[in-house]
């Protein structure tokens, strides 16, 4: 059976999977849906079992297609950090770093990474994926990401046990009380925890570490939770959220101190509401970095230096 395996099946196989669509996997891959549809009976084929089901809204996979498609991530990934060392060997100017992100990260630590390392090594591709914890980690221990950037996360999640991962902090951070730049509450002169909960929150998921944060804030305090909340990790939709009502949300200080000087938010006047958390980097333990990787880590741990 491995001796009839083909790469080119198994990386359209990926695709439908991903896309849950023969049609959108044709057009990522710039192939006629015949060609995939064929390629994916040969794989069927060659397994001798059913990969994925027919319904009216596309494809889901079997238990064997999940079975594959855990297997088939973690392949491409290998092949990926072998195309990468081979180019560095070659060249040292290229490559490929594919980094998921926290808000923690992507309002200044990350984009000023970005640049600093494009200006040393403008042929490395950077890829940016945003998403919550429970996304990013299990996405980094199969490989789908060299490095999550943002606010690590505590030692005693269940991820943090079930995947080798090693984390390096980089600072702590603070945290603050953001508002949109015409909230009543910036002209009401010693404002305290209490006068906020009468007002509408964003609090993050009940999954995020955050939230858990946000929650101690209140409850440390001996107060009770805000009742009028929308939980929401989309940055662009609380910001937009926070110009549109009067909503009030939690940020990083150094995340809001960037968009304080954009003059799309206003950070209350209440000093520090306790520790955010530390920023750092999170890599897998038994696999070191790609040259491209290492890179980008050098230039992140600069770019945290220079804050």
């Amino acid at each position: 059976m491995l001796r009839r395996l083909k790469l080119k099946p198994l990386l359209i196989f990926e695709r439908v999977l991903e896309s849950s669509s023969i049609a959108r996997a044709a057009r990522e891959l710039n192939l006629t849906q015949p060609a995939v549809t064929k390629a994916i009976q040969e794989l069927e084929a060659d397994l001798d079992v059913p990969l994925f089901e027919r319904t009216n809204r596309g494809v889901v996979p079997t238990c064997y297609g999940s079975l594959l498609g855990a297997r088939v991530k973690t392949v491409i990934a290998e092949l990926r950090y072998l195309t990468d060392e081979l180019n560095a060997f070659r060249s040292g100017d290229t490559g490929h770093v594919i980094v998921g992100t926290l808000i923690s990260a992507s309002a200044r630590l990350l984009p000023q990474t970005i640049t600093k390392l494009k200006q040393q090594r403008p042929g490395v591709l950077i890829t940016v994926r945003e998403g919550p914890t429970d996304q990013l980690f299990p996405a980094l221990a199969s490989g789908e990401l060299d490095i999550v950037v943002g606010r690590l996360p505590e030692r005693d999640l269940p991820l943090t046990r079930m995947f080798a991962f090693e984390h390096t902090m980089l600072y702590n951070e603070a945290m603050c009380a953001v508002v949109g730049c015409q909230h009543p509450l910036l002209q009401r002169p010693d404002i305290r925890l209490p006068d906020l909960l009468e007002w509408p929150w964003i609090f993050p998921l009940q999954a995020s570490p955050a939230r858990l944060t946000a929650e101690h804030l209140f409850l440390d305090a001996g107060l009770s939770m805000p009742i009028n909340i929308v939980e929401s990790l989309s940055l662009l939709t609380n910001i937009g959220l926070m110009q549109d009502s009067p909503s009030i949300s939690l940020m990083p200080r150094d995340v809001a101190q960037h968009f304080a000087r954009l003059g799309l938010l206003a950070i209350l006047d209440l000093g520090d509401l306790g520790k955010f958390g530390d920023i750092g980097y999170s890599v897998r333990a038994e696999r070191a970095p790609t040259p491209a990787a290492h890179l980008f880590i050098e230039c992140l741990k600069q770019t945290a230096a220079e804050r």
